[in-house]
């Protein structure tokens, strides 16, 4: 008689997330990521608005820039929004562009996580940018309790601080890094890497801001890359 005895599986047995196969994950984080790059643009369109600090014949005249600022708050409500929702937005592609990279890659790989904190960081600038609006965007009309040099300082701060999308540009590069490994469609690597390394190159230069123009642009290319050319991850979701 052979008597038969039922070993349950151990821990070692059951496969861990990362090892199950990834061939369809979610494309909703790419879809943010879209959003966030057109929401970027908006940032940079509408904040480019808020011009009075930049106006020569206000040159040196706080409280005429400070008189121009009221009538340019519908801009600076526009700004705070795209800002806000971007910086959301890019939080989600950021989430979304690690578990990608990570099951191309492997656990092993630090381009996941270089790519998750180049967007995160990004996300950080834009929200830290739209920081001072309920400081300063109904003040403006209310002069008896604002100091004109501050409200001064606010129109340089929006004009410059999120622009800065220098980070972005190491998400680019570790994209490159991930097309040479075979887990990214070769096109979305070289993108990545001439995006993506303009955008850092200018991140470090003293025009910081300048990366604003390139790097949601950069965005909005590799978010439809991975919505519809990036067909052996696509999924339905």
């Amino acid at each position: 008689m052979t008597a038969q005895t039922h070993v349950p599986p151990t821990a070692l047995d059951r496969a861990e997330p990362g090892d199950r196969p990834a061939a369809s994950p979610p494309t909703r984080w790419a879809l943010a990521g879209l959003g966030a790059g057109i929401a970027g643009v908006g940032v940079v369109v509408s904040s480019g608005l808020v011009h009075a600090a930049y106006d020569e014949k206000l040159s040196g005249n706080a409280p005429g820039i400070v008189e121009e600022l009221g009538n340019e708050v519908p801009q600076m409500l526009a700004f705070h929004l795209f800002a806000i929702v971007g910086s959301v937005l890019l939080v989600v592609f950021a989430a979304g562009l690690h578990r990608r990279l990570r099951a191309a890659t492997g656990p092993d790989s630090v381009l996941p996580l270089v790519a998750f904190t180049g967007a995160l960081v990004t996300a950080m600038m834009m929200f830290v940018g739209a920081g001072l609006d309920t400081e300063f965007i109904f003040a403006v009309n209310d002069p008896d309790i604002l100091v004109p040099e501050t409200a001064v300082m606010f129109n340089h701060w929006i004009g410059t601080i999120p622009w800065c999308w220098g980070m972005l540009g190491l998400s680019g590069i570790a994209l490159f890094g991930a097309a040479r490994q075979g887990g990214l469609p070769r096109w979305m690597g070289l993108v990545g890497l001439l995006g993506g390394g303009l955008t850092l190159l200018l991140g470090i230069s003293p025009l910081q801001y300048m990366a604003g123009m390139t790097g949601p642009l950069g965005l909005i290319v590799i978010a439809l890359g991975f919505l519809a050319g990036d067909k052996v991850h696509r999924g339905r979701a």
